[in-house]
């Protein structure tokens, strides 16, 4: 039996008061779901957690998926299968290996098997075909798409927004759409839930949102605002990373510049912009990745 009980999944609640929030009458909390675990945390956990439930019930010992040398997603399944002993693989957008990137190396020291594959390759992550033939190679392995997301997926976030006090907004940086889809099911109708994409043209992730939650389908209480990409996935301002080191310093938040570094600017910039109404209560989500930042001081990135 997976212990998944070993994850405390009661991450503290960070007030924030700055002055740009005090002149405005706005209230801000942050999710501190960074801090679940110092190996698999934030949304990485979330959606795991009943997707390992899910292998366990259909009798798999171990976990396939998907990511990129750099990938916390990779990173979380890996320690998973450490912390809870099963055994894991990832496919890795190659076509090459570098070992001494901090992601892989830590990867592989918890017993990941890493297989590389072309770009071309790659891209076929979601074709059935390619599924079933990765299926008949691992008959064992439960397979998971990149980035976690799917319907069980969805259960972790749902879970996330129900232990959330009441809030006018939740905010939450947007990848695949696991997370935000999750937090509109969970959430209360009368919540608007914000979603901010970290990737270009993220338009079409509306869509596959609707298809992953019911409740996005037939709610109008959300959206995603798809212009604080900061010029595409994995890619970021000086400027932003600037913000990411001086939240640090203010209020010992610690961002990355891809993931809740990039949802939290935004924030800034929407309350610079009176986006909220006076006496807004907001919660952001910190949906982790922290372990990002070796990646780019390896890249010298930052």
């Amino acid at each position: 039996m997976l212990k998944l009980s070993t994850i405390n999944e009661n991450s503290p609640l960070k007030q924030i008061d700055g002055d740009n929030l005090k002149k405005r009458n706005l209230f801000l909390s942050i999710k501190r779901d960074d801090l679940l675990h110092h190996s698999i945390n934030g949304n990485k956990w979330r959606k795991l957690k009943y997707n390992l439930s899910a292998m366990q019930a259909q009798k798999k010992n171990e976990l396939l998926t998907f990511g990129g040398a750099f990938s916390n997603h990779i990173h979380a399944c890996a320690a998973a299968g450490k912390l809870l002993n099963f055994k894991t693989r990832g496919i890795i957008r190659g076509p090459e290996l570098d070992l001494n990137n901090p992601t892989l190396q830590f990867s592989q020291h918890c017993g990941m098997q890493l297989h590389a594959v072309t770009r071309l390759e790659y891209k076929e992550r979601n074709n059935t075909d390619y599924i079933t033939q990765l299926q008949k190679q691992f008959p064992n392995a439960y397979i998971l798409p990149e980035g976690g997301t799917n319907k069980a997926a969805l259960q972790g976030g749902k879970e996330l927004a129900q232990t959330l006090p009441v809030a006018d907004y939740i905010i939450c940086p947007t990848g695949s759409g696991g997370t935000l889809a999750g937090l509109i099911e969970g959430s209360n109708k009368t919540t608007k839930v914000l979603g901010i994409a970290v990737l270009k043209q993220a338009e079409y992730l509306i869509n596959e949102i609707k298809i992953l939650s019911q409740a996005a389908r037939e709610q109008n209480n959300w959206q995603l605002l798809t212009e604080f990409h900061g010029g595409g996935y994995g890619k970021f301002t000086p400027e932003l990373w600037q913000f990411c080191q001086a939240m640090q310093v203010r209020y010992q938040l610690p961002l990355e510049p891809i993931y809740s570094g990039k949802m939290m600017y935004a924030l800034w910039q929407l309350i610079e912009q009176d986006f909220f109404p006076a006496g807004s209560r907001i919660i952001a989500i910190h949906t982790g990745g922290l372990q990002g930042l070796k990646g780019l001081r390896y890249r010298k990135l930052i």
